[in-house]
């Protein structure tokens, strides 16, 4: 049987007896794949340090035509995951690797997922810009991971009847309901917050395409508030709390 090569990035391992590790791998071409390396951990193997979590590598993989685990025959290294001192940087790349194994069944490819998670840890590694920067990548990344899984969050039109949302100083947000609601659609609905008009605009500025998110700058007080709404959006989603959540960010005196 000849081994498939693609390219990876390793979002979970575990030791598997003294030397070998099952892997938790997504896949450009063949999704989330779970995978037995045997003697990973071998001086001079083959997987050549591969396997770090985070890691981006290429990979040979022996796929099971039903069940059980996968076995990966080798990994070469194109990208180790480095954060310096950021630990803003640490919990988004761990968010990262949690939303890819949550929001995904094994096996189903989904090559733009895996370019934007990609693309987000490899920004994240190199990303020296001020916290409040490495702050609107992650939201911005969330919110295109959620939009190609089919769950973005509506943000210019009420998730329930699709009619417009007039301007005012706060909005309905649904978290059961998938976005933003407009006040007839908004009564009688459970898990609902209150979101400020400046909270809602750069959430739909951070869902926009490509590098939008460089040049929005969002104060750290509109910035915890948009943390809290995907955070809860999350729990929802998912029927529990991200175990990486990333914190609001604290204040600063005077701000």
């Amino acid at each position: 049987m000849a081994a498939d090569k693609t390219q990876a990035i390793v979002i979970r391992a575990t030791p598997f007896g003294e030397t070998s590790s099952v892997v938790t791998l997504f896949t450009r071409d063949f999704g989330k794949l779970r995978a037995l390396a045997k003697g990973a951990w071998r001086p001079k193997s083959g997987f050549d340090a591969a396997l770090d979590l985070l890691s981006i590598c290429q990979v040979l993989v022996l796929r099971k035509s039903s069940g059980g685990l996968d076995l990966l025959t080798e990994a070469r290294l194109d990208h180790r995951f480095r954060i310096g001192r950021s630990m803003t940087a640490f919990h988004g790349g761990m968010e990262v690797a949690e939303l890819l194994d949550a929001l995904t069944p094994e096996a189903d490819p989904q090559p733009e997922l895996f370019d934007v998670a990609e693309k987000t840890l490899l920004e994240l590694s190199v990303h020296d810009a001020p916290e409040e920067a490495t702050r609107s990548l992650l939201v911005h990344a969330e919110l295109a991971m959620l939009r190609i899984v089919g769950h973005a969050p509506a943000l210019l039109r009420c998730a329930e009847c699709r009619g417009s949302i007039a301007a005012g100083s706060r909005a309905a947000f649904g978290m059961l309901d998938g976005g933003v609601l407009c006040p007839r659609c908004r009564q009688g609905k459970r898990a609902v917050v209150s979101v400020s008009t400046e909270a809602l605009a750069a959430l739909r500025s951070l869902a926009g395409p490509d590098d939008a998110w460089r040049s929005i700058a969002v104060p750290a007080r509109v910035a915890g508030e948009i943390r809290a709404v995907m955070n809860t959006y999350f729990a929802h989603l998912l029927g529990r709390r991200l175990k990486v959540a990333l914190p609001a960010p604290k204040p600063r005196p005077g701000a």
